[in-house]
This record gives structure tokens, sequence and C-alpha cells, in this order.
């Protein structure tokens, strides 16, 4: 039921909201009715999806079961939620759009309207991951040079966006330059509260990025899904969800002086990690949460997929309208915000007697700085015992005769949703090149250099506290207003330094101020990535190697030859924080995004085809296949051969990397072929518009291992063959033999981020099913989606225990006659000895609804069925 389905709506739960002129639906008045006192032990999140499903659910007894659903917190039964609104990044939402214009045409050639394959929730896409760092801080103008070059490379992308912003209803198009979407979307976006026809009501969303969680710092009940999901959702459909574990986390004390919020990310990351909480939705409490500012907390909910959650919440408090107030919302805006959440419940007060499924305590006293890595997030490694842990070694770096340090700093980027949202981290990065300006200390020639702030308001507020050009001097000028390094666009090394390290087989390492550091993602020459805050990084463009012990050894000399240790520039909280109050004002978010949302609508018109003309020699955009027969139909599960066996931890770029195209891969043959030349190869992310690129990208990580192989790379094992070959060519033979395929794999299977085409890719290459350990919750989605099984194994039982290789045969018994929610299967396998094992296995089909998908093919086919039968 969309917003205007409302009005005719019983409004029998609804009330007048005191201090304004609106109503709202009480879901105090409600809960209560149903249960007394009910309302009072309801958690943040339960309260946001109690209102929502009043609002949207006309069926009285239906509402009633729902609503009771979450009252006792039943976690086996389903309940709909309708987000307001949809936002998209474009590496994930160009093939969201391309999915909605290729269904157009499915459904017109059966002969239905496709004018009504539309959006029907407000969707935002905001281009923000195509910019590839070309040139760095060091180039003067560098800023105009990438924007010109994404603009070259990214033509055809971005016409079909332009088509699109013109074609599609409820679609709002955000060209390059922007900024990020998640930070766009807290800065901006987000009115906390709507209201629509004299009806208030919580905002809240989906993204196509796991980091869509940012916005929850807010308030704001929002998360990350697949590109497919995102498509459902904009098409007017609920999602449908079992309520997860709602955990409270108290947060106690408050941050140690010299301590920043990338710090106390990284150690809640590692906390988080080890208490298991992959799948929960977290909700923040105790009088640690009062110390930290919103932009603290939007750092905190940012990297909530790192710690496996679903959701990172925090209630509506005066930092929270304070916020609002700094960022450009008008008082009236923040006066509905106050009002209405102090009368829904929303405040951190009002939960005062709220019940949650479990709860955690950390202090945030205990927290040091920190950097996390080699590959991983929650990796943390505080800074004084890098030496103790083999990081970093003791003394000063030494000289060398021109050839790279051990462990050298290819790359230090400030970059990120996650750190340049926060103007405290930018500020203290600022002041800490002021001061090594000041003693005559430079980045080190060899460091690729660079800053790109998620919003360009952080140039405004560097430039009035007279840090830009500090920052500039040690080759972090701006270089975009874009996702780059920590999304793998960290661009070229200098060709003399790409030489330099494969001849000398330097182990080279990458600092920046991302949110993810998987293997091979930030750059295919960099061994290792550490996530640091962005005073760290700028410090390890000074040191040039992550093997100087920042902590006790010098980091560099001054102009006089004086040891300057990292203590001698890192800034103090006052002078951070006296910086940030006469820095950072209102009037530059309103004047970054009046003038970004003027020229989106002085450039939107409605004279566009309905149908895309799509170009069959593009290789960026081309008609996508999912309605064709053989996607709409469950595949077999007779004598299934493993495409790869795969270990923990294999994350979304290990399934579909975004980063750069290497000439030798399997999508950087095609498109030698196609005669794009290797300097215009873009990146695999940038190319997901096209299925016949985007496959071929499918596990064709570098640092993929898989375990019938024995070595990195992406390989496979063509059985019975025995022969070792590309993936995708043993994948294409395994095609053109009409060969069932199947994925055997460890713990945390798809962690990351929520592309899609991590289950698109599987899909086409002919896999019908994934058993592993456990699945990251977005990746477990997508599959289904894809109308691929996904399946577990029973506690106890593992790849290693059933000593498992790749050879052997499967198969799934009863399919798929036996297949419900969460039933347990039985997986055959027949291993060359003549050994069979009969497994028992879990489906990972956990709602109703997405029963109803896997059995349709997947949500394509699904979707497409129903607009021509409604």
């Amino acid at each position: 039921m969309n917003q205007k389905d409302t009005a005719a709506n019983t409004l029998a739960d609804t009330q007048a909201l005191a201090g304004t002129d609106l109503r709202y639906y009480d879901v105090r008045r409600k809960i209560d009715s149903l249960v007394p006192d009910g309302f009072k032990h309801m958690p943040y999140l339960c309260r946001v999806f109690a209102e929502n499903i009043l609002r949207h659910q006309a069926d009285g007894a239906l509402k009633d079961q729902h609503l009771l659903t979450l009252a006792h917190r039943h976690h086996d039964r389903d309940f709909p939620f309708h987000p307001a609104r949809v936002v998209l990044q474009d590496l994930l939402g160009t093939p969201a759009l391309v999915d909605l214009a290729g269904m157009r045409d499915a459904v017109a050639e059966a002969g239905g309207d496709p004018s009504r394959v539309n959006p029907k929730v407000p969707t935002v896409l905001v281009v923000d991951h195509s910019l590839n760092v070309e040139v760095d801080g060091r180039v003067t103008d560098a800023l105009a040079h990438n924007m010109r070059a994404e603009q070259n490379k990214n033509q055809e992308r971005f016409e079909f966006l332009s088509w699109c912003q013109q074609a599609f209803d409820n679609l709002t198009v955000l060209m390059p330059g922007s900024g990020i979407l998640h930070q766009i979307n807290i800065e901006k976006l987000s009115p906390l509260i709507q209201h629509q026809d004299g009806l208030a009501y919580p905002d809240s969303l989906v993204g196509t990025d796991s980091h869509t969680t940012m916005i929850d710092a807010l308030g704001v009940a929002a998360w990350g899904v697949g590109g497919l999901e995102a498509e459902s959702v904009m098409l007017g459909r609920a999602v449908w969800l079992r309520l997860p574990e709602i955990v409270k986390v108290n947060l106690h004390g408050k941050a140690a002086q010299g301590v920043h919020a990338t710090d106390l990310v990284l150690s809640i990351t590692e906390f988080m990690r080890t208490q298991n909480v992959v799948g929960a939705m977290l909700e923040f409490h105790g009088e640690g949460v009062a110390c930290l500012s919103l932009a603290d907390r939007a750092t905190i909910a940012n990297m909530a997929p790192e710690f496996g959650a679903t959701a990172a919440m925090f209630a509506i408090d005066q930092r929270t309208l304070d916020y609002l107030l700094m960022t450009g919302r008008s008082v009236e805006q923040v006066s509905l915000v106050r009002h209405y959440a102090e009368a829904q419940g929303l405040t951190l007060t009002a939960l005062a007697e709220a019940h949650y499924d479990r709860v955690l305590d950390f202090d945030l006293a205990q927290v040091v700085v920190c950097l996390a890595g080699p590959s991983d997030p929650h990796q943390r490694r505080p800074l004084h015992a890098l030496k103790d842990l083999g990081i970093a070694k003791e003394g000063p770096l030494p000289e060398t005769d021109g050839s790279l340090p051990d462990g050298a700093v290819m790359i230090a980027a400030i970059t990120s949703c996650t750190n340049t949202s926060n103007p405290r981290s930018m500020i203290a990065a600022g002041l800490l090149a002021q001061k090594a300006v000041a003693m005559g200390l430079a980045s080190k020639p060899w460091v690729k250099t660079s800053l790109a702030p998620g919003s360009q308001t952080v140039a405004h507020y560097l430039e009035a506290a007279g840090l830009m050009a500090p920052l500039q001097q040690l080759g972090f000028a701006i270089i975009g207003f874009a996702c780059t390094s920590c999304n793998g666009m960290s661009g070229p090394l200098a060709k003399h330094l790409e030489a330099q390290v494969l001849a000398e087989k330097t182990h080279t390492t990458a600092v920046l101020s991302g949110n993810r550091n998987f293997d091979g993602r930030v750059h295919p020459l960099v061994k290792e990535a550490y996530l640091a805050s962005p005073a760290l990084v700028l410090a390890y463009a000074l040191a040039g190697s992550i093997r100087v012990d920042m902590a006790h050894a010098p980091i560099a000399k001054s102009k006089s030859g004086k040891n300057i240790y990292l203590r001698d520039i890192w800034p103090s909280d006052e002078e951070i924080d006296a910086v940030v109050a006469v820095s950072v004002k209102a009037e530059q978010f309103k004047q970054v995004y009046d003038k970004i949302f003027a020229f989106t609508k002085n450039n939107q018109t409605k004279n566009v085809s309905v149908l895309f003309p799509w170009q069959d020699d593009s290789t960026y955009i081309k008609r996508p296949p999912y309605w064709a027969a053989q996607f709409s139909s469950i595949g077999g599960f007779e004598h299934m051969r493993a495409l790869a066996v795969l270990g923990d931890n294999i994350t979304t770029d290990h399934l579909s990397p975004s980063g750069a195209i290497l000439p030798y891969s399997a999508s950087g043959e095609f498109l030698l072929g196609k005669g794009v030349s290797a300097q215009d190869f873009n990146s695999y992310g940038t190319r997901r518009g096209n299925h016949v690129v985007a496959v071929r990208a499918t596990f064709a990580s570098h640092r993929l291992k898989n375990e019938m192989v024995g070595k990195e790379g992406s390989f496979a094992r063509l059985m019975p063959d025995d022969q070792i070959m590309r993936l995708y060519e043993a994948a294409e033979i395994y095609l053109a033999r009409k060969q069932s395929l199947i994925i055997i794999a460890g713990k945390n299977y798809g962690a990351g981020s929520s592309r899609d085409w991590a289950a698109k890719g599987v899909k086409l290459l002919g896999v019908q099913a994934v058993v592993c350990e456990n699945f990251e919750r977005i990746h477990r989605t997508n599959l289904l989606g894809m109308g691929v099984l996904p399946l577990t194994f029973m506690p106890g039982t593992t790849r290693k225990t059933l000593e498992l290789d790749g050879s052997e045969i499967y198969r799934i018994d009863d399919m798929p006659g036996k297949l419900s929610c969460d039933a347990v299967l039985t997986l055959r396998v027949q291993k060359t000895n003549g050994q069979m094992l009969s497994v028992p296995v879990q489906c990972g089909i956990s709602t109703d609804e997405e029963l109803h998908i896997y059995l349709a093919g997947g949500l394509l086919p699904r979707i497409h069925k129903e607009y021509l039968h409604s």
C-alpha cells in the first residue's frame, strides 16, 4: 500500500500530534490495547515497524497478528515492512535500473504495458562510485582532471542514467561530483520524520549499499539490500521480515584524549565480531551515547556491515536535533521531529524499560589509537603494539638506495563515507598537516596521496579553518567528491613504481580511512591494506612504511634535522574542538545542497521513449537475460559438480570484484576483443550494466583461494577431466555439458557489500546451490533473488570434517518437493572412492515470501509475472 492508499485506510489509530497540525498513528495506544503495558517493553525498531504496519495494513485481523509478533518478539513469524524510500549508488543502482529497463521490454513483448514498470516510492541514485584516482593530490587541478576522465570513460553509463531520470517517475539522479550517497543521505535527504496528506510518520529506507546503515545514527530504520531487493521495494512491494535478534549495546565511559571516531569504530567492530551479532539489529544505549556527537554515531552506524549486523540504531535525542539544525534543516522540521519523537516514544529516555534479546557492554574509555588490517576491518591493531605484533620494526625507517622500503605505503587515501562524514576527524587531519608543514615535513615520494571527501561541505569547512593549504602541500588536495580507494578505485601507480614493485617484489601496503580493506580490493599491487583515521593516514604518508613504529619511533626529520614523533604533530582534543566550533556552519550545508538539487531539477525533462534504445555494441549497458525460460525454473539437483571449494570469510569482493580489470583476466580479454584498450577498461563495478562482461568477473579476484586448485587466482579444476583452468572457462564447459554446479564454503560466506552481481554471476555460471557454514544476510537474500539455493551445514559439520576436495558428485534429495522455510534437506555426496555420505543441511529460506520468490525462479521472473497478471 502506498501513501495515497493510506488515506483510505482506517484512521481509528491516529491522534493529533501536539505542537503541529498533523496526525500520527499512535503505536503506544494500539499496542497497549493488545498487550497491556506492552509498548514500554518494545525496542526502538519494533516501535518503528509497528507504526509501519498500522499505516500500511488495512486488514484488521492481519494487522493485529503482525503487531503481536512485534509486541511478543516472535522470531518465527513474518511481517511486512514498507520503506518510505530507496537510495542507490551507481555501481549497484545502475544494474538495478538496467533490470527495470529490461523488464519493460519483457512486459511489452508479453503484451503488457511497459510504462507500468516504474518506481512507486521516491528513489534517489547518486553517482559516487565511478571516480578513479587517475592523478593524485600532488597534481594541480587533480579534481578537474579526475572528473574529466570519469566523464569520458563512463559516457555510456551516464547517458543511460540520464534516460532513466527522464523515463522513470519517482527517480532522482545526482550526477558525478555531488558526494557520497550515505553522506548526502544523512546531511540532506532524510527529514527523519516525513509527512504527507496531514499524516506524520518516520522516515525509513533501504539502499543498494551495505553501509546504508549510516543513517541509523539519526534514528532512521535503514539497511543495505541487494539491487534485486531494492528493485522490489522501488516497485512498491513490501520487504518481508522475520524479526531478527535485537541486541542492546550499552556504551560506557568516554573516549580518552587523542582517540578519534575511527579508533572507536574499529574497536567496536572487533568486539562485535567476537559477540556474533551476524544478522542482528543493534540499539545503542548508556551514558556513553551522550558523549558521542551525531557524526561519531554515524561513523559507528556506517560500519554495521563490518560487525555482521543488519542495523545499528541510535534513538533521537538533543544531539540529533542539533545535527539537523547544523546540516541546514529548517527550524520547523526540527520541531516536527522533536514533537513526533516524544509522542511516539522514539527518544532514548522513552526506551528505559525496553526488553532486548541480548545485552552487550562496551567501554569507550578503554579504546586506544589503532588501525585495522591487513585484510579485514575487524583485525584491530593498537598503535602501541605494532612492534610486538610484528607489523612495525624497531628504530627509524632505514635510508634506501632508491629502492622501496619494506612495507612501503604505496597509497595513503583519506576517503569514504565512514570518516569524511565526521568534521572532527577531518579537522584533526588538517591540523596534523598544518603542524607537519610548519616543521618542514613532506609525504614520501612513492606514496600516492589523495583526499576524496564524501561531501562538498568538507571543502568549505576546511577552507574556513585555513587547513586546505597545508593538506595540499602534503599531497592531499581534493581529487574528487566520491568513494575512491575504499572501493578499489585507487587508480594507477606511477609506471616506474609499478615496475619497481614487480621487479623488487616489495611488500606493499595501503593505508586508508575507509570501511573495507579486503584482499585485493584497494589495488592489485598492494598486498596489505590498513584502515585508520584520516589523521593517521596522513601520518603514514609522512612515514612511508607500515614498518615504522608510530607509537615509539620518529616518523620523519624536521628541516633542522630533529627527529619528529607522531606525538609532536598529533592535535589535542581541545585544538580540534575549537576549530570545529568556528569553522563548521549550517549555511555551508545549505549552500552546497541548494546548488546540487537546483542543478538536478533544471536538467529534468520527460521527452524520451518508454523503452530504452539498447546498443548492441555497448560494453557498458546491455539488455539483461533474466526473463528467458532458463531463468524462471529451478535447475537440477542431481549429479552436481563443485565449481569451487572455498574457505572462511569469502567476501563479495572475491565473488564479484569492483576494482581494476586486468588485461589477462576473462573480462579483460573480452574487452580487448571488442576493441577496448586496456587504459579504457575502467573497473569491474562500472561495467556491471553489461552482464556479458560482469559474468566474466564472477570469482575473478586474483586473491581467490579455490581449495580444489592449490594456488591463488580465478582458477577451477574441471572434473572429471581433472584439468586446472581459468574458472570462467571451466564454467563455460560445464554449461555446454548442461552440468549443474554447487559451491562449497566455510564461515561468513558473502561477507562485505550488498552487490547483487555476487549472486547474479553465480547464477549465470550455472550454480544451483551454495553450501557453507553460515551466510552474511544480504548475500543469502541475493542468492534467493536469483533462484540459487542457500544451504548451511549443521553445527559441527564443515567441508573439512567431511573431507571434501571438490572431486565429489553431489545431489540434494527431494527437491523441490520437501522445500520449506528452514527445512532440513539431505545432501548426498559421492566420493571418488565410492563412499557415499548423507549430510543434513538446513535450507536458507527464512520467510514465506522468500520461498515464493525462489520457487518462481527468482525475484525478477516473479515480478514480471505479477505485472502481466495484475
